[in-house]
């Protein structure tokens, strides 16, 4: 009756876990925008070759995607690497002291609440069923079966960028020199409020104060890089 009840609603880590990677798309995406735009603003502030802002802007882009997508390879792989250590501890402190163990988890519920004989007791069945699982999520917060993947992260990290680097490089490709730098700088507010309200709205923030940090720091971005790239066109002019 109680499964019934709740059929299709979401439930344990794996809620948590899809906010989580939906948040981390979010932010790549606004990664993208902030770090392209500002690039390619910078450039138009310097010249109006069109040719030489592109080629700037595609290898922001490139350079900007590979780098978040290394630099998450490298961090949830470390992150993986003292997961399966711990993992690896507990499951030989599980074969060679048992007992204490279970006293440790029942220990652990007792902290959380629960009176000693019923954590005993919760203790007890949770290691009879699965004791490597019962302890690494209780004493480590890690579930031994659904480790983060390098690889994923990697990958999603790479994606999230690039779609967000292409809304200014688009942008500021396609109108005419006296529309370049206006049209890319709408374009990125744009994409910053919509970005700002889906971080908003994953952390259960205030939208309005999300969206007008991230259109904030986009804007301040954009206007010192563009004032950097007038600067030197007008010295190297």
């Amino acid at each position: 009756m109680h499964g019934a009840a709740h059929t299709g609603e979401p439930h344990h880590t794996s809620l948590g876990e899809r906010l989580n990677w939906l948040r981390a798309g979010v932010l790549g995406a606004n990664d993208g925008i902030v770090s392209v735009a500002g690039l390619v603003v910078g450039v138009a502030g310097a010249t109006t070759d069109r040719t030489a802002i592109m080629i700037a802007g595609v290898a922001s882009l490139v350079a900007g995607a590979l780098s978040m997508a290394g630099g998450e390879y490298v961090s949830v792989s470390t992150q993986r690497d003292t997961e399966q250590a711990a993992l690896r501890l507990e499951r030989y402190e599980l074969e060679t002291m048992p007992e204490a163990e279970e006293r440790e988890l029942a220990g652990i519920y007792e902290d959380k609440g629960l009176s000693p004989e019923l954590a005993a007791e919760v203790a007890r069945e949770l290691t009879e069923y699965d004791a490597l699982e019962a302890h690494a999520e209780a004493e480590l917060g890690i579930d031994p079966d659904e480790l983060t993947s390098p690889w994923h992260a990697a990958w999603a990290s790479l994606v999230a960028f690039t779609c967000g680097g292409l809304l200014p490089l688009i942008a500021i490709a396609l109108p005419p020199v006296s529309l370049r730098v206006s049209a890319c700088a709408a374009a990125v507010v744009v994409g910053l409020v919509v970005t700002g309200w889906l971080s908003a709205r994953l952390g259960n923030a205030p939208i309005g104060r999300a969206v007008a940090r991230n259109v904030g720091v986009g804007a301040l971005t954009m206007v010192v890089t563009y004032l950097v790239g007038l600067l030197f066109g007008v010295t190297t002019g």
